[in-house]
């Protein structure tokens, strides 16, 4: 085991990579958008990218008393509803035992201030009608607010650009997960259990963007990244949370795969699965099929033959 210095995410201890990646890197193999942060999301074959994230990505949030933004890190039923863009307009809400409820996105009323992380958003509230759904369905007294203004919330400048900005996800605008790391992270919950836990589904993971094809955690090292049209830079590896221990088809709360995470993918004192990504080019559509392409990688910018051209930022 080596110990190196990570651009992506500080000091980490893993073997270092014996191989440079291949340039073209598989396939974008599935999109997927969570309208009302922290709620379950949809896949969709093709999505807008914009500046803060996939077009109506997380625009949504729900609030306490207070106005702090409530998650599935403290309702684990979140992931139990499902809430779907019908429109540009709305949203259809749906959980077991409620009626399915249409939701407007409200365009006018008296923001309420909404509090995220180090955050301090306006917002602007939903009609009561939503805020009762999604508090007789999380039995607590919750309110649902829409960010009208997307453009307001930078990213950490640690790991952005003064411009970079982000909806309501945690941190940053999209996430990337590679299918072959999740298969890689199974044998090792299955080898770490005896066979007793497992396979994780990708979606406690809750990534935007599913690429396949490429080696498990190729991931890792990647700095800037095309699929399709779009070109991305990744900000950082992504730190997991209790979140995903979360089963998204019961909402009951186990050990994996943070258990496993912490055994063979721990640096820094945190766990880690997937990038987030910063778009470099918004206004453009990734799709379903669209090929991958790495540009930089630890470091190193891909030459044009080697399946490169972008440009180091």
């Amino acid at each position: 085991m080596s110990r190196t210095d990570s651009p992506l995410g500080g000091q980490r201890t893993r073997p270092a990579p014996a191989l440079r990646p291949d340039a073209r890197s598989g396939t974008l193999s599935a999109i997927w958008r969570y309208p009302v942060k922290s709620c379950r999301g949809h896949p969709v074959d093709a999505a807008a990218v914009e500046p803060w994230g996939l077009a109506g990505d997380r625009r949504w949030a729900l609030l306490d008393a207070d106005g702090k933004t409530v998650t599935g890190r403290e309702y684990p039923r979140f992931v139990l509803i499902t809430p779907e863009i019908v429109s540009p307009a709305g949203l259809v809400l749906r959980a077991p035992g409620a009626p399915d409820l249409r939701v407007r996105s409200p365009e006018h009323g008296r923001p309420v201030e909404l509090t995220l992380w180090a955050s301090r958003l306006r917002a602007l509230p939903a009609d009561e009608a939503a805020s009762a759904w999604f508090s007789a369905v999380l039995d607590a007294p919750v309110r649902l607010v829409y960010l009208a203004d997307p453009t307001v919330r930078p990213v950490d400048p640690t790991y952005g650009l003064a411009g970079d900005r982000v909806s309501l996800a945690d941190g940053y605008p999209l996430l990337l997960t590679a299918r072959e790391s999740l298969d890689a992270l199974n044998d090792l919950v299955a080898e770490g259990s005896g066979g007793a836990d497992g396979p994780l589904s990708m979606i406690r993971f809750r990534p935007n963007l599913v690429v396949s094809g490429g080696p498990a955690w190729a991931e890792d090292d990647w700095r800037r990244v095309r699929i399709g049209d779009a070109v991305f830079r990744m900000a950082k590896r992504c730190a997991r949370c209790v979140f995903t221990t979360v089963d998204p088809d019961t909402a009951q709360r186990g050990k994996e795969p943070l258990r496993t995470l912490a055994r063979h993918r721990r640096w820094d004192g945190k766990t880690w699965f997937g990038v987030n990504l910063i778009p470099d080019n918004p206004s453009v559509t990734v799709r379903v099929g669209d090929p991958v392409e790495v540009l930089e990688w630890s470091g190193a910018k891909m030459s044009r033959s080697q399946g490169g051209g972008g440009r180091r930022r």
